[in-house]
């Protein structure tokens, strides 16, 4: 009877201190929310491709260090890593946002517009938050505030992971997620459970979003190079044509997707976005190379279809009598999102949206290298809503785009779920040891 009276008080006692929490969290979220917003459009108006964040870093460093966190810089290039030891004993949870903008012009006219131009791969290109990482790092610099304030309290440590390079580093240097996990992010103290989020311009502000398993796809990169035989362009005859060979290879490789896989297991996307060959219209070249990506949602499903890719392509050109050769590259692995841990937090993103504005989403065919923090701990990346409120999300202007716009206004959303997260996961009486 001792025994039973003892649970009963401890989960009584947990209710209490959950409900506690709850209300402080969500009052410090509001009250925080003028500088989340005065934040992200500073970022919005200044951003920074991958790799070189370097004022971005220094301005969330220097927040980082006024609120008296251990704060580690030049983590993975550009990336801002920070500790906040709490009160109490516990997990160790990492929060991760991504920090870079993409070589995209600013259409928009809104007050914070970005009109910065920068270096990519030797152009001059304008520079914009496309993607919404702006508003990824100011809600995890909202996130560290109310934290900090309530640091007494923290069931074990939290670390913030503002990550650069999300979008891919430039050309052949290192960088994202995988860099940071090559220099030890997920170590020292070794992370029990890391938690991300994007933003979305197409899910309605204060809703969040998110799918158990599966949810983003893996990203692979290809080039197909075919070497034929080059002829003037009157007598074709006398060729092995690269560019009638290449659109066959093209128009073979989207059979893969609509008779070889099984998409109802699972979704595929192969896309050829550059094709080049050739110098003259009445000249037929030597060469030609495509280049494309591969989108899976099954690790088993992503090894086939390269194999196919390779066979398919190899054989066309064999069949034209031109030499093919296949090179693929592993940007993202799947964000995977482990389902006992989504089962578990779930509730958390209720507490921070209100149950009616948490649902499921179906698959998504953009990649996140976020999926490599999933490889170290279990792994939980959801969306938040910044579309406005009344909005069609089907003339929502999608990311990567020179229209890209989200709503702020409730950024305090992302905040609370943020810390929701770090207490419940922490306070838990459930939580595996």
């Amino acid at each position: 009877m001792q025994k039973i009276l003892t649970i009963l008080l401890t989960c009584v006692t947990f209710s209490v201190q959950a409900q506690d929490f709850q209300a402080q969290i969500k009052q410090q979220a509001s009250a925080i929310l003028p500088e989340v917003i005065k934040w992200r459009r500073h970022l919005h108006q200044h951003p920074e491709l991958s790799n070189r964040e370097v004022k971005t870093a220094e301005y969330i460093a220097a927040h980082l260090k006024s609120l008296g966190l251990e704060v580690q810089t030049g983590v993975a290039k550009t990336g801002v890593v920070a500790l906040l030891k709490g009160g109490k004993p516990g997990p160790v949870v990492a929060l991760r946002a991504d920090m870079d903008a993409l070589p995209v012009p600013e259409k928009v006219d809104i007050p914070f517009k970005s009109t910065v131009t920068a270096e990519y791969l030797g152009q001059t290109v304008p520079v914009m938050h496309a993607c919404g990482h702006d508003s990824h790092v100011a809600i995890l610099m909202g996130t560290a505030s109310v934290l900090a304030g309530m640091k007494k309290d923290i069931p074990g440590t939290v670390k913030f992971i503002f990550q650069p390079a999300e979008e891919g580093p430039p050309g052949d240097e290192e960088g994202g997620a995988p860099l940071m996990v090559k220099e030890g992010v997920m170590d020292h103290p070794k992370v029990d459970a890391v938690f991300g989020l994007h933003i979305s311009s197409s899910i309605e502000i204060g809703k969040i979003q998110y799918k158990p398993g599966a949810a983003m796809a893996s990203s692979d990169w290809f080039s197909i190079a075919i070497k034929g035989k080059q002829a003037h362009g009157s007598a074709p005859w006398n060729s092995i044509d690269p560019i009638v060979t290449g659109t066959q290879i093209i128009n073979a490789l989207q059979t893969i997707v609509s008779r070889q896989s099984n998409i109802v297991e699972a979704p595929v996307v192969i896309t050829v976005g550059k094709f080049h060959s050739g110098v003259r219209n009445n000249i037929i070249p030597e060469e030609a190379l495509l280049e494309g990506t591969i989108r899976t949602l099954d690790s088993k499903m992503q090894k086939d279809v390269h194999e196919r890719i390779r066979r398919t392509a190899t054989q066309v050109g064999n069949a034209a009598g031109a030499e093919v050769k296949v090179n693929i590259d592993t940007k993202t692995l799947v964000t995977f999102n482990d389902s006992a841990l989504v089962e578990r937090m779930v509730p958390s993103l209720q507490k921070a949206a209100g149950t009616s504005q948490v649902s499921t989403m179906p698959w998504v065919t953009g990649a996140e290298d976020f999926s490599f923090y999933g490889t170290k701990a279990p792994a939980f990346f959801f969306y938040l809503g910044g579309m406005p409120k009344g909005a069609d999300p089907r003339k929502a202007p999608g990311h990567h785009t020179p229209d890209f716009y989200i709503d702020d206004s409730m950024l305090d959303v992302g905040v609370k779920a943020f810390c929701q997260l770090v207490f419940d996961y922490g306070t838990n009486p459930q939580r595996k040891k």
